[in-house]
């Protein structure tokens, strides 16, 4: 085989070096270690959200809407936002529940990734 025909082959050799391949490896064990921590706060926010809504439609006043959300924060294991943390208010005769809170997951060192949740039933 001559040099020409060795350099060819070369040339058409395609695919990762090993230190691609690492870096992909640690990119793609960073994804799925966030991504499952973030699922469980997600989880819990969509179930903070049926339970703010079940909660402003069940109840009349401000500690009949907080109960109800208790009584259902209990059922779904609700910890980051409890009754008392709710505001509760009234706008064209309907009554409008309100909910913000955090979650942080910690990354490394100092570095967190923090989620803010805010919403308002309508």
């Amino acid at each position: 085989m001559d040099n020409k025909q060795r350099t060819a082959t070369r040339s058409r050799q395609r695919g990762l070096s090993f230190i691609g391949v690492v870096f992909l490896g640690v990119l793609a064990v960073a994804v799925f270690a966030i991504g499952g921590q973030s699922v469980p706060i997600f989880i819990e926010y969509f179930a903070i959200k049926k339970a703010a809504i079940k909660a402003s439609r069940d109840g009349t006043t401000v500690p009949e809407i907080r109960a109800a959300f208790d009584r259902a924060a209990a059922i779904d294991n609700i910890e980051s936002v409890a009754g008392k943390d709710l505001e509760v208010t009234k706008r064209n005769d309907k009554i409008v529940v309100s909910f913000s809170y955090s979650r942080e997951i910690p990354l490394a060192g100092p570095a967190y990734l923090v989620y803010r949740f805010s919403e308002s039933t309508n």
